[in-house]
């Protein structure tokens, strides 16, 4: 069997708020929880991909100050235009949007950016080859 990546851990600063904007924003659900060495170890996943990828959060972090010009992301795809437009709006007026919302050639697509409490940026997108919308 080749390697197939099956999730992404973070140490991140502040757990409870991770997981709120993951709830939130990617509409990811907790499907496990430990506590490992005194502290607890928290997987997220999409409805129905719990199999498939989950993002692991662990407390501890330091944060991330990404630097402006550091395009390093998580991508989630959207169904629509309007749905990325409707992340960019509420995360606009949470003092939180990283990236304006812009269509670029495909395979890029229609994008906006979110900051999560950890300070990594979040991709919003529809139109990739990856998900909803794809050509």
């Amino acid at each position: 069997m080749k390697p197939s990546l099956t999730h992404l851990a973070l140490h991140v600063r502040d757990l409870d708020s991770c997981i709120d904007f993951y709830e939130s924003y990617a509409e990811m659900r907790v499907v496990h929880e430990r506590t490992n060495e005194g502290y607890r170890v928290v997987w997220l996943a999409e409805d129905g991909r719990e199999k498939d990828f989950i993002l692991v959060l662990l407390p501890g972090g330091p944060g991330r100050d990404q630097a402006e010009r550091d395009l390093s992301h998580l991508g989630f795809a959207l169904e629509s235009r309007a749905k990325v437009d409707a992340i960019a709006d509420r995360a606009e007026v949470e003092g939180i949007l990283a990236w304006e919302p812009v269509e670029e050639p495909y395979p890029v697509g229609y994008y906006c950016g979110v900051t999560d409490p950890d300070g990594n940026i979040i991709e919003f997108s529809y139109g990739q080859p990856l998900g909803p919308g794809a050509a």
